[in-house]
């Protein structure tokens, strides 16, 4: 779990690591909570800011910031918005208005839209919330997991194959001996973990759309953004994907430098610290601005930045590429389901919980890479965060 958008993510990946391989430090809860706290004003900042430089750009300086919380407040202010689009435009706005209930309308997000007078939806910027990142990491480390769980498994059927002076590709391995072999194998990555006798590969890892803008205009004027950000010095693109078929969209890795001074200014300015009186730091030290948890920060950060046209954003939140199918798509269509990657997302999930719970003091990692636990574990473990009575509903 490397997160490219947070500018401590060193620190973090270096936490979470040592937590994978079941080792807590006694100041874990403390850091993770100063991170989340410094890095998530930090990345929300320096969206509403670049978000304001390209909306600028594509269309003017006209438009107005409205915070939302859940889908469906996205959805409505894009089915609010001037329908000049194609029959399909009109047809999937008509389903929304029918039964808005079918298309996700509960489902949390944290960010902010943009519409102009008229009421045109121009974009949005969003931060990930952390059970999206934990299942993001999940797949992120079950592939990874599983190439090495592959890759043992191989070492096994060589291992038998010069046991009878074959070569691998003369060995006829039966399909009961491969599925052994395969447990066997993710066993061994398994005590691997408990044996610290394993490093994360980062770069496999690294998570770079935990913030991400979407700007929605005409193919024209998004070429023209397009081109005048690889002619910036302060931007770098680092990737690019254009997506075609059910999504279509253009979307891009960027990395900016982020500027401390407004950042900081403006944590005061906003009186940010009230938002934090209940993560497990004192008024006293929240008041003292953010200055002091910035030590060992990253000067860059990255950020995933998707270019669409209206007719494909309503695509997108209300037609075939819906957003949360594609969530459910990717649950569904893992490459390796093993305990182990499950197990990861439960101690990510856990981990990220110890960051906005009213508390920094952790007395034991409760899960454990080699264990097998069920969702309800991680469940109960981060309802004790928050001083939830462990009880039946029936006694």
């Amino acid at each position: 779990m490397y997160l490219s958008s947070f500018i401590h993510r060193d620190h973090l990946f270096d936490i979470a690591e040592r937590w994978l391989l079941g080792q807590l430090e006694h100041d874990d809860g403390l850091r993770i909570t100063q991170i989340l706290i410094c890095d998530g004003f930090v990345l929300g900042q320096t969206l509403e800011a670049m978000v304001r430089v390209f909306l600028e750009r594509v269309h003017g300086k006209v438009f107005k910031q409205k915070r939302i919380q859940f889908k469906g407040q996205l959805r409505d202010a894009i089915c609010s918005s001037p329908l000049d689009g194609s029959a399909r435009v009109h047809e999937l706005v008509r389903l929304y208005n029918t039964n808005p209930e079918f298309f996700y309308r509960e489902a949390p997000i944290n960010g902010s839209i943009y519409i102009n007078g008229e009421n045109r939806f121009l974009g949005l910027y969003r931060i990930k919330r952390p059970r999206r990142i934990a299942e993001k990491a999940n797949r992120y480390v079950a592939n990874w997991i599983f190439r090495l769980v592959q890759n043992r498994a191989k070492e096994m059927a060589w291992e038998r194959a010069k046991d009878h002076n074959l070569a691998l590709e003369e060995l006829i391995t039966p399909q009961n001996l491969m599925d052994s072999e395969f447990v066997r194998a993710e066993k061994d990555i398994a005590k691997m973990f408990k044996d610290n006798n394993i490093r994360l590969d980062k770069s496999a890892l690294e998570i770079h759309d935990v913030g991400g803008i979407k700007i929605v205009a005409s193919r024209e004027n998004l070429s023209l953004l397009e081109k005048e950000l690889s002619e910036q010095l302060n931007i770098r693109v680092n990737d690019r994907e254009s997506f075609s078929g059910n999504y279509q969209a253009t979307s891009l890795v960027i990395e900016v430098a982020w500027d401390p001074d407004h950042v900081c200014r403006r944590y005061m300015d906003l009186r940010a610290w009230r938002k934090y009186l209940n993560r497990g730091l004192s008024e006293t030290e929240l008041k003292k601005g953010l200055e002091p948890l910035l030590e060992g920060s990253i000067p860059t950060l990255k950020f995933e930045l998707i270019l669409s046209t209206f007719p494909d954003m309503v695509e997108s939140e209300l037609g075939n590429s819906l957003h949360e199918e594609r969530i459910v798509a990717q649950r569904d269509n893992k490459l390796y389901r093993g305990y182990i990657p499950m197990n990861v997302e439960f101690l990510i999930e856990y981990l990220l919980a110890i960051g906005v719970c009213p508390h920094t003091h952790i007395e034991r990692l409760p899960i454990k890479i080699w264990g097998r636990y069920l969702p309800d574990t991680v469940i109960d473990h981060i309802r004790a965060l928050y001083g939830m009575p462990d009880v039946e509903l029936f006694c």
